[in-house]
């Protein structure tokens, strides 16, 4: 935003601010908090501390203060987000995804030389796994966790010389002692968790193959009572719907008699989908894009579709005393100029949910996309230079309040401002 906007916006800011910021208990660190939230909504390049505090006309060490080692919980404020989205959005679903913010130098806490799917490429980053709240029009990035690597985990390592440099990196970065290495998909479910704490609406969650290829992360949702739609690889093994596990008979008629079992090897998904044929698939339509033309007036983004009912194959899914695994549904789009079907879906709602449902949730996880995009080129997301764990949580935290904002403006823009 341009100063002038921010000028108009202002009254406004200070009102989301002081509700978002309502539980810091100094009325000094509401203040500088809002700040922080004018500089990162400020235009401007870099949206770290100087650069920030020069368009602010601020000493910088007021904002690195306030981060770095101010005493506030940016739990309870995130706290205070989620219940704002639940309110203002009227999310539909919870999209789980990570990023990745690239690094100069190893001492920002938890970076190292790891693998990033926003930045398409092993590289010196940390990770943050991040919870959207998400409807068809607009989101906000309710939860975070900073992903802990083995190599900053001490209790990970054998030689004690080189646990005792983790203790030592871990100290200068502030990392507290509970933080662990812990899979990303573990650290979704914790955030999950936490909706449901906060009192948050429990809906379905949608994410990427890299946590729905994670059968202990579909079990993990459903343990806790939550529908899913999430993306498979279509490699990934499952029985046919139809298909019934055999007993097989005793061998002689003696000893314990075999568990039954499926007498036909699992099929990747792939297969499932091709052996239907195209004739399987229909057109359905999820949102409207923004391209026109004279074919799609209407910008309608549509594709070819079909649903199966599929028995997906891991030693890890429990099985029914018959040996039966359990029925899930299988979203599969074929889009007409393609030779085979491109995307696969897995979901544990009930058998009669309509394909149109399906494939709106299926696709929502495009609002994570362009939340990510607007948290990192517009609002700094990934400009943080600080170095601790603390600092990191807060800044994404502030980060996520001036999207809301945003979002808050773009729902209703011509809102009087409070007096």
């Amino acid at each position: 935003m341009t100063p002038d906007q921010i000028a108009e916006l202002r009254p406004r800011l200070g009102e989301f601010a002081a509700d978002m910021l309502g539980c810091l208990a100094r009325s000094d660190q509401r203040a500088t908090g809002e700040l922080y939230l004018r500089g990162l909504l400020t235009d401007g390049r870099r949206k770290s501390m100087q650069p920030m505090a020069e368009r602010l006309g601020v000493d910088h060490q007021r904002l690195q203060q306030f981060v770095t080692s101010s005493t506030w919980d940016f739990t309870a404020v995130r706290r205070r987000l989620s219940s704002w989205a639940a309110q203002a959005i009227g999310p539909r679903a919870y999209v789980i995804d990570d990023t990745g913010f690239p690094k100069d130098g190893p001492a920002s806490a938890c970076v190292a030389w790891q693998y990033s799917g926003t930045l398409g490429k092993t590289a010196n980053c940390q990770i943050g796994v991040s919870v959207h709240a998400v409807n068809d029009t607009c989101s906000a990035a309710v939860d975070w966790r900073l992903f802990c690597p083995e190599s900053w985990d001490d209790k990970a390592w054998d030689d004690p010389e080189q646990a005792e440099k983790v203790r030592r990196k871990r100290a200068e970065s502030k990392v507290p002692d509970d933080v662990r290495h812990v899979e990303k998909w573990r650290l979704a479910l914790d955030m999950l968790d936490e909706q449901t704490e906060w009192g948050s609406p429990r809906l379905p969650v949608v994410a990427d193959a890299g946590y729905g290829d994670c059968t202990r992360f579909r079990l993990g949702v459903e343990e806790r009572g939550l529908d899913y739609v999430v993306a498979l690889k279509a490699g990934t093994s499952a029985h046919p719907g139809e298909a019934e596990p055999v007993r097989p008979p005793r061998n002689g008629g003696r000893g314990r008699r075999p568990k039954p079992h499926y007498p036909k090897p699992a099929s990747s998904l792939r297969e499932i989908a091709m052996a239907a044929g195209r004739d399987a698939y229909q057109e359905v339509a999820w949102r409207q894009g923004t391209r026109k033309t004279k074919g799609n007036p209407s910008a309608a983004m549509t594709s070819k579709f079909a649903v199966f009912v599929v028995r997906p194959a891991n030693r890890d899914i429990p099985r029914a005393d018959d040996g039966t695994l359990p029925a899930k549904l299988l979203l599969v789009e074929w889009p007409d100029e393609a030779n085979e079907p491109t995307d696969y879906w897995l979901s544990n709602l009930p058998a009669d949910t309509p394909i149109d449902q399906l494939v709106d949730l299926a696709k929502i996880r495009w609002r994570i996309e362009h939340d990510y995009r607007e948290l990192k080129t517009g609002l700094g997301l990934d400009h943080f230079e600080g170095r601790s764990w603390t600092g990191w949580n807060r800044h994404v935290t502030l980060v996520a309040i001036a999207q809301a904002f945003c979002t808050m403006v773009r729902l209703d823009p011509k809102q009087d401002a409070p007096a």
